[in-house]
């Protein structure tokens, strides 16, 4: 799921910090490194950070947003605020609810960096329940500002960031240089798709991490038509609602001398012209970390260049949930799942599952004792598996049995 397609937020804050200094980090004392554990939550990239030495805060690195938002309203008591002014979101509504405040200049602190002069918006209120998403406290997005000064390596593997200074960063012996371009904050490559009609079409794409999708192709309903296997899907939440679409597959997408098969991607419905004023850059798409996580990946804006090296995940299918269900995490420490939407036509569909039903327990264990993730991987994880559900549903408990469906 892509969470974050803030389009008129990330216009006007770009409008309103274009004067302002340069907003970056650099390492502390002089090193050439430092390493640090991140967690990947629900394809998310999770770091931990403080916030005017105050934290630690959950911040999802998201190199789809231009610059530092804060999604969690109560964060302005809790960093002690004394200036802060307020913006109003254009074309997403009206009232307080499509305002945000911007910050002077916030002391950040990341281990092993300094910040220099990075302000954020703070939205005054949360539109995209990344908590409620991830099952843990989030308050925020961490973008441009983290990756304009410096080298930032990902590992997949062991979870684990590197940043450099661009004229120490370590490049892969194996791998492959993408070029890349920053254009209003940033990152874009193009990427060969070929689609299922045979279509072969050079695309310009995002590179987003906060984007959960591996691939998300904009306006190729209109020009392609969609795939002739497909199912129709929310395939994320803006400041303006959810964002609606279909889920397939293409054939191949080619970056560099890696050739990524049968790749699940996202076909969102056409933009209106009212979003279309804040895309500032004309794209195809974006490619998001359901497909990036399957390298390790060095981030070098400096040099306009992304430098990708296969892990051992490379190889693995692209599976979807085959169960027809979307659910969040709610309650005290996000420990009850709740439904929030049943395909039609799904697995979880026909045993009668149904919006606002809670899942308790799948095959006899407490939820409560499941990461989100967890789940996600039972409910993707086998053609034809079948599951033991308790649900508490209409104030009863009902036990269900769903028998997991690829269907795409």
């Amino acid at each position: 799921m892509k969470l974050l397609p803030v389009l008129g937020l990330t216009y006007l804050l770009c409008l309103s910090f274009s004067t302002a200094k340069a907003q970056y980090f650099d390492l502390n004392d002089g090193r050439k490194s430092i390493s640090m554990r991140f967690k990947l939550i629900r394809n998310l990239v999770v770091i931990q950070l403080k916030i005017n030495d105050r934290g630690p805060f959950n911040f999802v690195l998201d190199t789809g947003v231009g610059l530092m938002i804060i999604t969690d309203p109560k964060l302005v008591d809790s960093i002690s605020l004394q200036n802060k002014r307020t913006i109003k979101m254009p074309g997403l509504g009206e009232g307080d609810n499509y305002e945000a405040y911007i910050t002077p200049p916030l002391k950040i602190d990341i281990p092993g960096l300094t910040s220099y002069d990075v302000a954020a918006a703070i939205l005054k209120t949360d539109h995209f329940s990344l908590s409620n998403f991830a099952g843990i406290p989030i308050h925020g997005l961490l973008g441009y500002e983290l990756f304009n000064n410096l080298a930032v390596k990902l590992s997949f593997v062991d979870s684990v960031l590197t940043v450099y200074r661009p004229q120490d960063v370590r490049l892969f012996r194996k791998g492959v240089k993408i070029p890349l371009t920053i254009e209003s904050h940033k990152p874009y490559l193009e990427a060969k798709v070929k689609l299922p009609n045979g279509t072969e079409q050079v695309c310009k794409l995002i590179v987003d991490l906060g984007a959960g999708h591996p691939v998300s192709l904009e306006n190729m309903i209109k020009k392609h038509g969609l795939p002739q296997k497909f199912i129709t899907a929310n395939l994320g939440v803006g400041l303006s609602g959810p964002i609606s679409g279909f889920l397939s597959r293409i054939d191949e997408i080619d970056l560099g001398k890696y050739k990524i098969k049968k790749v699940i991607t996202s076909f969102p419905n056409d933009y209106d012209e009212e979003t279309l004023k804040y895309l500032s850059v004309q794209r195809d798409g974006n490619l998001g970390i359901g497909l990036l996580k399957r390298f390790t990946v060095i981030f070098d804006y400096h040099n306009n260049a992304l430098y990708l090296k296969q892990s051992a995940s490379f190889g693995d299918p692209f599976e979807h949930d085959m169960s027809g269900l979307e659910y969040y995490a709610a309650g005290d420490g996000f420990k009850h799942i709740i439904i929030s939407r049943v395909e039609p036509g799904s697995a979880a569909d026909e045993v009668g599952l149904e919006k606002d039903d809670e899942i308790t327990t799948i095959n006899f264990k407490p939820v409560a004792e499941m990461s989100l993730e967890q789940i996600d991987d039972l409910l993707k994880s086998k053609n034809e598996r079948s599951l033991l559900l308790q649900v508490y549903h209409d104030h009863k408990f009902d036990n269900v049995i769903i028998t997991l469906r690829r269907r795409i």
